[in-house]
């Protein structure tokens, strides 16, 4: 299991025990954090799934490809660790992972 933090807009933390090979965005919504919609179940097909990966782990995670790119288009408030949760995931080498929820989803 690979630890994650996922952090809500209002700073509540949910330290969470990730499967390998699921997304950051299933154990959000596995785990009731408030912010991540999911509309689309994680096809990169919307927005609604848009976090900020922590400064200290934006290296790690990675650029988004170029489908998730024109997605972050329609996401609220994007900045350069801006991200979404469906298209993160879970290994071993992303153990202790922090994420933050925007304010709202696009």
């Amino acid at each position: 299991m690979t630890k994650l933090t996922i952090v809500a807009n209002d700073g509540t933390k949910f330290e969470i025990d990730a499967e390998n090979g699921s997304t950051v965005m299933e154990n959000a919504i596995r785990n009731a954090v408030p912010g991540i919609e999911a509309e689309c179940g994680g096809a990169c097909a919307c927005a609604t799934c848009h976090v900020y990966v922590d400064n200290e782990w934006s290296e790690t995670v990675g650029a988004p490809e170029v489908m998730e790119e024109d997605m972050l288009d329609f996401a609220f408030d994007v900045r350069p660790t801006s991200r979404l949760s469906c298209q993160i995931k879970v290994s071993d080498e992303l153990d202790g992972l922090v994420v933050h929820v925007p304010e709202r989803q696009a």
